[in-house]
């Protein structure tokens, strides 16, 4: 479907208030037609047809390249009445706030608060001057900095539209999931701090904003403040530090009597919200949340409620085992990309940053396609990438591209990473075809961009981000720390052309001249680095396929782990692959002794610590219960949750196949281990459910339940069953196999 409109800004100025467009229209007799609004705007909009609210998009159109804007069409047609007022109110969202680094000479901040809408009743009703604009409650709306509402502003005075120019970009309908209301919350308890503020804990750190349904002796003019914070300090004080310049306020003026709230334009990151302002007593008030909750109706009757908020997808993976830490660390990384899975995957929901880092999508994204079905999202985002591009090939940092800097392995490699990805989970090579001159523009940028030849070397990279062996000091040259960074750079340069070579075959391309490089990549990376240092060296290397041997390297970096304590050192590239390379290689029973290691550096670390989401490093708090540096400490950051596709594909041995895309056959290798009584897993694929489960039963024996509903090659005690769909059970003695 095209859509062509008129666009329309209010006359006056309005500053910082969000405006509202009106237009009245009748209809005479019963409406029996089909009426369709389809609509977008320069930043957010909310739309209302006689006071109902259009739709369950949050967000709408949702974030993408400046270089493109998604339209959504509404069915309204329940909404028709004979006398019809259409309103649509619009903040700056996105598109309009200055958002991390955007220097304030980028056009989108000094576009107006521009709507486009057609609504069809079997005739047109498009935006042009005969509609008109007025002030709405919301008086200030910002992604970092919150929102202030009025809610005694409810007939402002009609003011002049004028038709403005279209933006310069391509409208394109709805791509992506739709962001939508998700859970709502209640609180768990209130706190006195040691400081004397009333703060209230939610006991879950999520993404979204908080619904005010305020009670009937509420007084006009009564203020309602309120901060937001992830994490109470050592000392149970509020702590927003980390936030850095984001303000994340909502400030609420009540009108009389009986109201509802929730902000329209902004979203937050947080567990605690602190009373700034409130003129209720907060004790009462918390006994009477209670009291709803218990009642069954709390989404309507809790005073203060939180509503978390994610892109629209469909839970896919289910994961549980004996250990009560590794089942929270699950659901840590489901909260973990819910929060950070608003339209693009970002990095934090909190802080004055909440970007498409490249990096942590790449790193992630197996963990994601196992936990929710990602397709439409990444095609979408996947598409912004492409268009955000360098012509040289360059990916940027972060997609959209508010920062204007790219060309890190690792993060670059986001390009060919990810659309491979894809193509596994689900199996439609439409994804390849659609992004694989974006894949291999991005190897050819590498080649035409470094100093060596077949190696990728020089250039500004961010190594192996936030390894333990990385000082956190930003005056500190990390080039010359820890992990090479021509080393992470070449390894990601032999791995992306090698996914360029397989997209390639799938795609029926000619791709004689990238294999002819993936060669001669391996060869060189071969000779030139022979010795490895860091634990991340050798994850790279066996991952990649850069060494001879196998088995002796596994045993090397095993020995590695051993003499640094028995414990991870690796950041942002390494981790995903760590417990692959050992369990793949003979390993095995480190990995599980990594993963179910609690101590500080570790996965359960931060669980142990009370932690509801994954963590940006690996202490965020450290031991003795101070924070990491506030200039990055993000207690809602995903990547370090990408060893969950080690649960599902490992441990309970769930993985696709490169010659069965998107799970046509399965392949199903469980690998038990003594110190966890049973693990439990089941993943819907585009053909139904896989499910695995292995437990340790009386007399040395393990069971395995497996079922599939394709064929499917299954593994078990070094034993290879090719079966066709069903449900199978194995037993398998300790030493005697099966």
């Amino acid at each position: 479907m095209s859509f062509k409109a008129k666009w329309i800004k209010p006359k006056r100025d309005f500053g910082d208030i969000c405006p509202t467009y009106v237009r009245e229209f009748t209809f005479e007799g019963e409406f029996i037609g089909k009426a369709t609004l389809t609509i977008t705007a320069m930043g957010m909009y909310e739309a209302e047809l006689n006071g109902t609210r259009i739709g369950e998009y949050v967000f709408a159109p949702g974030w993408t390249s400046p270089k493109r804007l998604q339209y959504q069409s509404y069915d309204v047609s329940h909404l028709i009445q004979e006398k019809n007022t259409l309103t649509i109110t619009v903040g700056k969202g996105w598109l309009r706030s200055p958002l991390a680094t955007r220097a304030e000479s980028e056009p989108c901040l000094s576009l107006p608060s521009g709507v486009s809408a057609i609504l069809d009743i079997g005739r047109l009703i498009e935006t042009d001057s005969s509609w008109h604009a007025k002030e709405s409650p919301v008086r200030f709306s910002e992604i970092y900095d919150g929102e202030v509402y009025d809610a005694n502003i409810t007939s402002a005075h009609l003011e002049a539209v004028e038709e403005i120019p279209a933006p310069d970009c391509d409208l394109v309908p709805q791509e992506g999931e739709e962001i939508r209301e998700q859970d709502v919350i209640i609180p768990v308890k209130i706190i006195k701090t040691p400081k004397g503020e009333t703060v209230i804990d939610f006991g879950q750190n999520l993404t979204g904003y908080i619904a005010l349904n305020l009670p009937e002796n509420t007084q006009a003019g009564h203020v309602i403040e309120l901060s937001f914070a992830e994490v109470l300090d050592k000392e149970g004080n509020f702590y927003t530090e980390n936030y850095r310049a984001a303000k994340s306020k909502l400030k609420y003026i009540c009108r009389e009597g009986r109201q509802s709230y929730k902000p329209k334009f902004t979203f937050y990151g947080f567990r605690y919200i602190r009373l700034d302002s409130f003129p209720f007593e907060a004790e009462s008030l918390f006994h009477n949340m209670t009291a709803s909750c218990c009642s069954g109706g709390f989404q309507h009757k809790t005073p203060i409620s939180a509503i978390a908020i994610h892109s629209e997808m469909e839970r896919t993976g289910f994961f549980s085992c004996s250990s009560h830490l590794v089942n929270r660390l699950y659901e840590n990384t489901l909260w973990g990309q819910k929060g950070n899975f608003l339209d693009v995957p970002t990095d934090c929901p909190q802080r004055d940053e909440r970007l498409g880092w490249t990096g942590d999508a790449q790193v992630f994204i197996k963990t994601a396609a196992y936990n929710y079905d990602v397709e439409k999202f990444f095609t979408k985002w996947l598409a912004d990438l492409a268009l955000e591009q360098q012509q040289d090939g360059q990916v940027p940092h972060v997609v959209p591209d508010t920062i204007r800097a790219g060309g890190s392995a690792a993060w670059g490699d986001a390009a060919t990473i990810c659309p491979w990805n894809i193509y596994l989970a689900y199996g439609n090579k439409e994804i390849l075809e659609r992004q694989f001159t974006s894949m291999h523009k991005w190897v050819d940028y590498i080649t035409s961009a470094t100093q060596d030849t077949n190696l990728w070397t020089g250039g500004t990279h961010f190594g192996d981000w936030l390894s333990i062996e990385v000082p956190v000091d930003p005056a500190v040259d990390c080039q010359k720390i820890g992990t090479r960074h021509d080393f992470i750079a070449s390894a990601f340069y032999a791995h992306s052309v090698s996914l360029v070579v397989k997209a390639g075959k799938v795609l029926g391309r000619d791709i004689s001249a990238y294999e002819a490089l993936h060669v001669g990549i391996v060869n060189a990376f071969k000779k030139t680095y022979n010795k490895f240092y860091t634990q991340t060296e050798y994850v790279l290397a066996l991952q990649f396929d850069l060494v001879d041997d196998h088995i002796s390297t596994a045993k090397a970096l095993a020995d590695k782990v051993m003499a640094d304590g028995c414990h991870l050192t690796t950041g942002f590239p390494g981790t995903p692959y760590l417990l692959h390379v050992l369990s793949e290689n003979g390993q095995a029973d480190l990995a599980y002794t990594l993963l179910l290691r609690e101590e500080y550096p570790s996965w359960l670390y931060p669980v142990t610590k009370g932690a509801t989401t994954v963590w940006e490093r690996w202490d965020s708090i450290k031991p003795d219960g101070s924070f990491q540096t506030e200039s990055m400490n993000s207690f809602n950051h995903y990547a370090y949750g990408a060893v969950v596709d080690w649960l599902y594909s490992v441990a309970a041995g769930i993985r696709p196949t490169e010659d069965a895309p998107g799970y046509k056959k399965v392949h199903i290798a469980p690998k038990p281990d003594t110190r966890l009584g049973w693990v439990s897993a089941k993943y819907k694929t585009r053909h139904g459910w896989v499910q695995s489960k292995w437990q340790y039963i009386e007399g040395g024996t393990i069971r395995y339940d497996i079922e599939t509903p394709v064929e499917a090659e299954i593994c078990v005690s070094n034993q290879k069953y090719t079966v066709g769909k069903g449900a199978y059970t194995f037993y398998e003695r300790l030493g005697e196999g099966i």
